[in-house]
């Protein structure tokens, strides 16, 4: 069995998720990427999530594309794209991947368990190494951030977002109430203090400082009070709303050791033939 020949299973196509999908296909290696039917990605310019909405998504000259099934999915890992499905709970019984990577950032058990496949390797918060799965990956900005852990947590969850300029709660958006989502902006508009971005239910969604709408939900999606709906970026550079943040990729990089630092667990040993041939 070779690298490119193993499938793995990214539950999650949202930034941080899409950033550890890039350097895995970029590594040569074959992975599909299971979401739910009505993702709630906000930076969705640079999510593999929007294939379910919108049937496909370039990000950084890489292309995701919506499968209906996995049969189909596998024949689009053979034209260099990610095939994304949306998951009912039946896709690891389907496709009996090697790796299962959950990147949903839940910050709590979510249903993935060590047994799922022969390495499991859990994001952020709520996973225990050797519990839930076989490597937990950080993902807190930090010293620490893209570790792997064989052993124990990740930190915990802080509950406050990163700084940026000094701003920190303010730069995400929130749901004023419960109900139906609406925005006024696009994903990359410049923005003013004080200009309505979004509403739920006609209650406004207002900026609290001038920047660049950096993410934001798709519209007539349900939402509850207190929900993230938007992200709004102090540094005003637009090209950032389009690319792959530095800390997805710190993280995707150390999801790329993780798999192959975790061959023993789901790499056969070779036969006494191939080791005779030489063979790895």
């Amino acid at each position: 069995m070779h690298l490119s020949d193993t499938l793995i299973l990214l539950r999650g196509g949202g930034d941080l998720a899409t950033g550890v999908a890039h350097r895995l296909h970029a590594a040569g290696l074959t992975l599909l990427i299971s979401e739910l039917a009505q993702p709630t990605c906000v930076r969705r310019a640079v999510s593999f999530a929007e294939a379910v909405y919108a049937g496909s998504i370039t990000v950084e000259g890489v292309t995701a594309r919506r499968a209906p099934d996995p049969m189909v999915g596998m024949a689009y890992t053979v034209l260099n794209e990610i095939p994304v499905m949306v998951d009912d709970g039946t896709v690891v019984m389907q496709m009996h991947p090697a790796v299962v990577i959950d990147a949903r950032l839940a910050k709590r058990s979510a249903g993935t368990t060590i047994n799922d496949a022969p390495l499991v390797i859990g994001l952020g918060p709520g996973f225990t190494a050797g519990v839930d799965c076989h490597a937990v990956v950080e993902t807190n900005r930090g010293h620490n951030l893209g570790r792997v852990y064989w052993e124990g947590n990740a930190e915990a969850d802080t509950g406050e977002p990163e700084p940026v300029q000094g701003y920190t709660a303010k730069r995400v958006l929130r749901a004023p109430a419960n109900g139906l989502f609406q925005g006024a902006l696009e994903i990359g508009d410049l923005v003013k203090k004080g200009q309505v971005i979004a509403s739920v239910n006609g209650k406004p969604i207002k900026a609290q400082f001038d920047g660049v709408l950096r993410g934001l939900l798709h519209d007539d999606l349900r939402v509850i009070v207190g929900m993230k709906v938007g992200d709004l970026d102090p540094r005003g550079a637009r090209e950032f709303c389009f690319s792959i943040s530095d800390k997805a990729r710190a993280v995707g990089g150390g999801v790329l050791e993780a798999v192959l630092a975790g061959q023993r667990y789901w790499m056969p040993e070779p036969t006494p033939e191939e080791r005779d041939k030489g063979l790895p």
